[in-house]
């Protein structure tokens, strides 16, 4: 009866992890790609609640051959986004903007944090976000800190499960700019994903 039910258990929370994996074809993703004419780089952002200045988000955009946002356990998916295993393709300017603004409303601001790294290091990061998966949900930043503190020159980065702990971390790495996003629609998240338009 105990395998049983640990069975049922496994598959709720397999089914649970896997929930964000796309059906997209590999195809349909590679067309989806998107080059960012800018420098190889990482931009940290966190999403970080008003009211009390936790944490409450992490996610990493990753411009290397593409350009990407690595989003562990995220909820800004939309049918018209290119999305498999918690990595958004086809980055844009536009949606670029639209992800940071979704999160940004008046109850949450958001904090990017970009560093310029050398284009085989973008592209470490890039291949290990690609390879990585769904995420558990409230393990953003765990995984988030474990991908950038595998990377040559960020080995000194903690891995941790706090958001305003790996922002304040990255933060002191030195070149690191930061830009900080505040609106003031309304707090449902939900309802900026159904007014998207691509």
């Amino acid at each position: 009866m105990r395998l049983i039910i640990f069975i049922i258990f496994l598959q709720n929370v397999l089914a649970g992890c896997s929930q964000n994996i796309s059906k997209m074809s590999d195809a349909a993703l590679a067309n989806a790609a998107y080059h960012h004419s800018g420098p190889a780089s990482l931009s940290l952002i966190t999403m970080v609640k008003n009211g009390s200045g936790t944490g409450a988000h992490t996610s990493v955009m990753i411009n290397a051959s593409q350009r990407i946002i690595f989003d562990p356990a995220g909820t800004v998916r939309h049918a018209r986004l290119p999305e498999k295993g918690d990595v958004l393709f086809g980055v844009t300017p536009a949606i670029e903007d639209f992800y940071v603004r979704a999160h940004a409303r008046k109850t949450h601001h958001v904090v990017i944090q970009t560093l310029e790294v050398p284009p085989n290091v973008a592209e470490l990061a890039l291949q290990k976000a690609l390879a990585h998966g769904a995420v558990y949900a409230a393990q953003c930043s765990l995984r988030t800190s474990r991908l950038l503190a595998s990377l040559p020159g960020f080995d000194h980065l903690p891995v941790v499960w706090f958001p305003n702990r790996l922002k304040d971390a990255f933060g002191r790495l030195e070149g690191v700019t930061e830009v900080t996003l505040h609106e003031y629609d309304e707090a449902d998240k939900a309802k900026a994903l159904r007014a998207y338009t691509p």
